[in-house]
């Protein structure tokens, strides 16, 4: 038998003592909120820039039938504005909104309006395809002819194109985030944390355009037109665990073949085209 003298007898107890004191600390040390996103809601509001590639666009109505070819467009920026917080005048300005919930800590599911606009360059010069075939008694029918990829110069008169009211894109999107903050030896991410994002949404086009086509009078009324796809790819700046900054790249593709332009329901365009957009995002994150 071991023969335990009593400095023994004190070491072991003071060991068992450390021991258990280091446990409980550790044992005690709260989980931090950011280490786990299951569960969590997400929103958020913003602004972006918008660049569009070159587009056809394809005009249709009962006396008419011409395409445009390579036609240039861009956004119409508003600058850094109080609309963007004003209730009774977002939609100003271009504007971003998104609301969604993790179904797991890396990946979340969300819808967003992108309110984006689209502004047809005008006075450039393209070339034009097709039939114009109007009554004499009506005032465009001073553009009545036909026309094989002849140079056409895109005056007020003949053409104001623009969805303005505007170019919305409504879309659901399936996304992962994840945590980069130990590569910047970020340790506590209860105070800040850096995560990376991307995703990948479709959805449907809903412009209110303002086309002024041959001097006759424009629909301007809210139209599901067409779809969208789209990637996006951003940087999130959590601060304090509820409060974060979102910039993020979105770019994709518009298809829209059922564009309203006149109040006639016989009369439509047709365009699809490439976008890019730039976004900043103010948002919170939270459980329920």
């Amino acid at each position: 038998m071991v023969n335990l003298q009593p400095k023994s007898y004190a070491f072991l107890v003071m060991a068992f003592t450390i021991h258990a004191i280091a446990f409980s600390q550790t044992d005690s040390i709260p989980e931090r909120y950011t280490s786990s996103n299951k569960g969590k809601f997400f929103f958020s509001w913003g602004g972006n820039r918008d660049s569009y590639s070159k587009s056809d666009i394809t005009f249709k109505g009962e006396d008419y039938y011409f395409r445009l070819d390579d036609v240039e467009a861009h956004d119409k920026p508003k600058g850094w504005h109080i609309d963007y917080i004003n209730p009774f005048k977002m939609t100003n300005p271009q504007t971003n909104a998104k609301i969604g919930y993790y179904i797991s800590d890396k990946y979340t599911v969300s819808l967003g309006l992108d309110h984006m606009k689209y502004v047809m360059k005008q006075n450039q010069q393209v070339n034009i395809t097709g039939e114009i075939n109007l009554p004499a008694d009506e005032a465009g029918a001073v553009f009545n002819g036909s026309y094989m990829e002849e140079p056409v110069y895109m005056s007020a008169d003949f053409l104001l194109f623009e969805h303005t009211d505007g170019l919305n894109y409504i879309y659901a999107e399936f996304g992962r985030v994840d945590d980069i903050s130990s590569i910047f030896k970020i340790r506590n991410t209860d105070k800040f944390q850096l995560s990376i994002t991307e995703g990948i949404g479709g959805g449907v086009l809903y412009p209110k355009t303002n086309a002024t086509l041959m001097y006759k009078d424009r629909h301007d009324e809210f139209h599901v037109a067409g779809y969208g796809l789209s990637a996006n790819l951003g940087l999130i700046f959590t601060f304090f665990k509820h409060f974060y900054i979102q910039t993020d790249l979105r770019g994709g593709y518009i298809n829209m073949q059922d564009i309203r332009t006149t109040h006639s329901e016989a009369d439509s365009a047709e365009q699809d085209f490439f976008f890019l957009q730039r976004v900043i995002s103010l948002g919170g994150i939270f459980r329920l």
